[in-house]
């Protein structure tokens, strides 16, 4: 069903976690796969190595989506190298756990430049040659406290929230050219956060969550496929939470 052979995809953050699986499952249903890293060389090196190792076709691009130029440069060479853009995957983000009164405003401009701006400056370098493929799909990725709130996460929350309000806001004008704009919104993925505190704070966590469990890599990246996918093409403006139940609006 989420056939996207032919099309080509940009994963920022592409190299890890739910990024990782979401680069590997778009290159599972056809897709070639533009894998961004900003310190994660290393990890994305490897994630490309396995999708072309299995037929695919995937390559890494290093740019810190903070930067307009840098993602622009970043564009311009998945164009050159694969033809063109058709999917578009705003994984990449940064998150400060504190409470808001002690934060600074060095923290907020890190959270926001990557979550807000990062999301702002892919979809305006990329706009172009969406619209261009007459099937062209944005889908940000972001946690469900961007819908909800949640303590200790207000910048990051606000900076998604922005996010969210751009997505509507392209599926609008976008739209006529069978362009899509999708949020997904995400409960704890397990993979994500640093073990130790995982594994400490486990049974408190997991009672959070209607389905007893916390979340996976694996439990987002086929949303995103079909997303992308011409099955995903009348869904468009919409939030969708993959979270276990932690939110239920």
């Amino acid at each position: 069903m989420n056939d996207l052979k032919g099309r080509v995809a940009l994963v920022t953050g592409g190299g890890r976690d739910v990024g990782a699986a979401i680069s590997r499952t778009l290159a599972e249903a056809g897709a070639a796969v533009a894998v961004n890293y900003h310190s994660s060389k290393d990890e994305a090196e490897a994630i490309v190595a396995e999708i072309t190792k299995a037929g695919g076709k995937a390559r890494s691009y290093g740019a810190d989506i903070a930067s307009l130029e840098a993602v622009r440069s970043m564009v311009a060479a998945v164009k050159s190298d694969f033809g063109g853009l058709d999917i578009l995957v705003n994984n990449a983000g940064l998150v400060l756990r504190k409470r808001f009164n002690e934060t600074t405003p060095e923290d907020w401009h890190k959270q926001i430049d990557t979550c807000l701006y990062g999301a702002i400056h892919c979809c305006h370098a990329a706009a172009s040659l969406l619209e261009a493929s007459g099937h062209g799909r944005i889908i940000s990725i972001m946690g469900d406290s961007s819908r909800v709130g949640e303590s200790g996460l207000a910048i990051g929350a606000a900076a998604r929230a922005g996010t969210i309000a751009l997505m509507k806001s392209l599926a609008r004008e976008m739209g006529r050219s069978g362009t899509t704009a999708n949020s997904i919104s995400l409960g704890l993925i397990e993979s994500a956060h640093e073990q130790g505190w995982v594994e400490a704070n486990r049974d408190k966590l997991v009672k959070a969550y209607a389905i007893r469990r916390l979340g996976q890599p694996s439990d987002v990246a086929p949303m995103v496929a079909l997303l992308a996918s011409d099955a995903g093409s009348w869904i468009t403006g919409q939030v969708i939470s993959i979270s276990g139940g932690f939110s239920m609006v």
